[in-house]
Formats: structure tokens, C-alpha cells, sequence
């Protein structure tokens, strides 16, 4: 039978809530699910947006060995030395040019001879105009494949077509692509026709007594008023959402995805008397 690679993946971590429920759980989850390789997002962990040293350190003291960024990983300044000086600490790879840190990197796999890159990438759709994704994910995975024919791709996006389509332009090329950013999770897992393990968006990690991690009240105050409310962390009901795949070490191709939700959602309070 062929080596296989186990990769766990966490989707975005919001806040303190999540990173507890992180601290708490992930070490089991780890164990349980037998991850060789375990990659969290991590862009709203501080304070709901952006991430800082303490908070690499904590999730790094977790289990957790690469974090990819989004929309948000520039927003608290402190980081950016940090993020120059560290490559498992990722943020999109098609913002411009002269921005701290870098997009992608390869990683010698724990326990194993073989190596994972990770690639971490931003949508343009709804979002900010910055570089083409689709472009920098050729020029990533080129560069990755010297090294390497596993290959996991975080595409934090907000228009599931967008993510899709970037599935199937590198379908063949890569073993996963996992979609972040909505912090809703999706239950469409599935293997393309070339071995690429896909999922839409991986969900949230953090509080579910809310709006997207945020205090609902505030939330719907937003939507009620059409003004801009200051955000506000919501706190309690917290799960992590993530996603575990499995990749034929030799080839790079996906054998098996699957969402991970724990503790998993209540779906029935049928009363059956």
C-alpha cells in the first residue's frame, strides 16, 4: 500500500475564542485523526483581525506547523518583522510586491522523508483589486514542484466561483485546495478528475453564538441601521471547523477529504415522544 500523508487543516481562527478552543482541542484532534501535517488560518485570531507573535507561538505550541493569512494579515504592523524573519507564518502570495512575508514555502514533514509546500492565495472577486491569484498560483506551484508533488492551497476568497475555478485550473498540479474567508462551512468535499481534494470554504473556528464571530447584535445593528458599528467579539457555542485530507505521498494526489467540525453542530431538537 502507498504512503499515505494526512493534513490537517483548520479554517479561520477568530479571536480569542477560537484560539482557545484550539489550545484546547487541536492536540487531540491531532492524535486522533493521525495528522501528519497540520495548518491552521490564522489572519482574525487577534482581536477578530490580524494576528501577532504571541499568538504564532501559541497556535505553533498546538500542533500547528504552517499559518495562512488573508485580507487581514497586514492589519496589526507589529507582525511584519516577524513575518519577514518566518516562513511558517504565510500571507496571500498575490499581494504586490514589498510587502513583509512570503506566500508560499515547502516543510519537511515530521516522522516522514517527504516534504508538503503550502501556498496561500486571496481572491479578487468582492474583494481588494490587488494581484492576479491565478497567475502566482502558476508561478508558485512550478516553483514548489521542485521539491515537492504535495501541495495544499488556501485560497481565501469571498465568491465560491472564484474558488472553484481556481480548482480546476490547478487540478493536476496540486493535492488540496481548501477555500477560507466566509467562515461558513461547506459540505461539498470532493476529489476532482485530476486528484485534486477540494472544499468551498472550511468554516470558522471560534464563537458560533454569533455573525461570523462577531457579536450578533452588533451584526444585525449593521445590517438595521446601514451604519458602521465598531466589531465587537461574540463569546460562547465555539467549534473548530476545518478540513482533514489524505495524499498519496508518491504521486500528490488526494485519496480522500473531509470536513472536520468539533464539537459537531446540534441539527435536531426533535421531540420524538
Amino acid at each position: 500500500m502507498a504512503e499515505q500523508i494526512r493534513i490537517l487543516f483548520i479554517g479561520d481562527i477568530v479571536a480569542e475564542p477560537g484560539l482557545t478552543i484550539v489550545q484546547t482541542f487541536l492536540p487531540g484532534l491531532i492524535k486522533n485523526h493521525k495528522a501528519d501535517f497540520v495548518i491552521a488560518n490564522g489572519e482574525n485570531s487577534h482581536e477578530g483581525h490580524g494576528i501577532n507573535q504571541q499568538i504564532i507561538k501559541a497556535l505553533h505550541d498546538s500542533g500547528v506547523h504552517v499559518i495562512t493569512g488573508g485580507d487581514h494579515s497586514f492589519d496589526k504592523w507589529k507582525v511584519f518583522q516577524y513575518m519577514r524573519e518566518n516562513n511558517t507564518i504565510l500571507r496571500p502570495l498575490n499581494y504586490p510586491r514589498g510587502n513583509a512575508g512570503v506566500g508560499f514555502g515547502v516543510y519537511e514533514i515530521p516522522g516522514t522523508g517527504f516534504k508538503i509546500g503550502v501556498l496561500n492565495l486571496q481572491g479578487r472577486t468582492f474583494m481588494k483589486p490587488i494581484d492576479d491569484p491565478f497567475s502566482a498560483a502558476d508561478w508558485a506551484i512550478t516553483k514548489m514542484k521542485e521539491e515537492t508533488d504535495i501541495i495544499f492551497v488556501d485560497i481565501h476568497a469571498e465568491a465560491t466561483a472564484e474558488k472553484i475555478s481556481m480548482a480546476w485550473h490547478i487540478d493536476g498540479r496540486a493535492s488540496v485546495l481548501v477555500g477560507t474567508h466566509t467562515h461558513i462551512p461547506t459540505g461539498d468535499a470532493r476529489i476532482f478528475p485530476e486528484g485534486l481534494g477540494y472544499l468551498t470554504d472550511a468554516g470558522m473556528t471560534g464563537s458560533y453564538n454569533s455573525s461570523l464571530g462577531m457579536d450578533k447584535k452588533v451584526a444585525i445593528k449593521r445590517f438595521t441601521t446601514g451604519v458602521h458599528q465598531k466589531y465587537k467579539v461574540a463569546n460562547g457555542d465555539s467549534h473548530i471547523c476545518g478540513v482533514l485530507a489524505v495524499v498519496d505521498a508518491e504521486t500528490g494526489k488526494c485519496v480522500h477529504i473531509e470536513s472536520v467540525i468539533y464539537p459537531e453542530f446540534e441539527s435536531s431538537k426533535l421531540n420524538n415522544d
